[in-house]
């Protein structure tokens, strides 16, 4: 059985990734996760200056996931280059690295990749664009709104032959059109999705739970809504998808590829079961021969084995 999937131009080993946010740097991870096992993974966001990130908690557990709100804390950008992409270079060989990227305007996606462009240790980026924007655009996330989508993908374009996938929010009233931006724009592949927007309660004190109010839900409950995120997307645009919200089992994470994704990142799961990306890679190759599929490469290659969304919601 054959996992390998190619990729912004390079070899795969399996498309299992770790989702950004989740995973460090990946050496934060190391003594737990075999990271080399895995065909890769997201970084934390990078932003410009380090951030501490928000007040806690950040994290609280929910029937049907988890809420967090983080907040973006990473060293910042000039401490990646010189700390961490380093070790990602020397440590990994066969997993393969996405740098996730944030920024509240245009020309903080266009510096982050000039910072880091000539650095090794990565293949690509990955553009979180649901962090909120400038307030020039009424501090919306880029995600949900077309015209900035077009904005950053095409300036980042300019700057870099590296290839980048662009994040894109579960949220999306009109994700169609979004897609279509980030296409035209020159993004090189997709991913799909991001947390949806949620607010926890204590219901004994009335204030909520998380010190910064309102966060992102992961987890179980996202699935269903990534899953038509990536059939939608795939009958909107000819880019390759990686799928990312509630992956915690091989069945999981085959939703995503039969729905269109080429790869798909495992996140929250990490949280419970700290190898449950890895036991999906171990996983794969016998659930795959139950749909009477013996290699990964030639099953994405058949438009015929992709489900189209159908109708739309009843």
């Amino acid at each position: 059985m054959s996992l390998t999937v190619h990729f912004f131009g390079a070899s795969f080993q399996n498309p299992v990734l770790l989702a950004a946010g989740t995973c460090g740097f990946g050496r934060e991870v190391a003594d737990v996760i075999d990271i080399e096992a895995l065909g890769g993974l997201v970084t934390k966001s990078v932003t410009l200056e380090p951030r501490v990130g928000n007040p806690p908690p950040r994290v609280t557990e929910l029937p049907g996931g988890m809420l967090n709100s983080v907040g973006l804390a990473n060293p910042g950008v000039v401490a990646v280059r010189r700390d961490y992409l380093p070790w990602l270079r020397e440590h990994l060989v066969e997993a393969r690295v996405l740098v996730s990227l944030a920024g509240h305007t245009p020309d903080e996606y266009r510096q982050l990749i000039t910072e880091l462009d000539e650095s090794e240790g990565f293949l690509g980026y990955e553009l979180n664009l649901s962090c909120p924007n400038d307030l020039d655009r009424g501090g919306a996330p880029f995600a949900l709104d077309p015209r900035a989508v077009s904005e950053v993908v095409g300036l980042c374009r300019a700057t870099t032959v590296r290839p980048f996938s662009v994040k894109l929010a579960p949220n999306d009233p009109d994700l169609p059109t979004t897609v279509q931006a980030a296409t035209d724009a020159g993004a090189d592949a997709l991913t799909l999705v991001n947390t949806l927007p949620g607010l926890d309660l204590d219901p004994d004190s009335t204030h909520p739970v998380l010190g910064a109010g309102a966060g992102g839900v992961s987890g179980p409950a996202l699935r269903a809504v990534g899953v038509r995120a990536i059939a939608e997307a795939r009958d909107a645009t000819d880019l390759p998808l990686i799928g990312v919200g509630g992956i915690l089992t091989t069945e999981d994470a085959i939703q995503y590829l039969v729905a269109g994704a080429s790869l798909v990142q495992v996140g929250t799961a990490s949280f419970a079961r700290p190898r449950a990306a890895e036991t999906i890679v171990r996983q794969l190759p016998t659930a795959l021969r139950r749909l009477g599929v013996f290699s990964l490469e030639a099953w994405r290659g058949d438009p015929s084995d992709v489900v189209s969304i159908g109708g739309g919601a009843a």
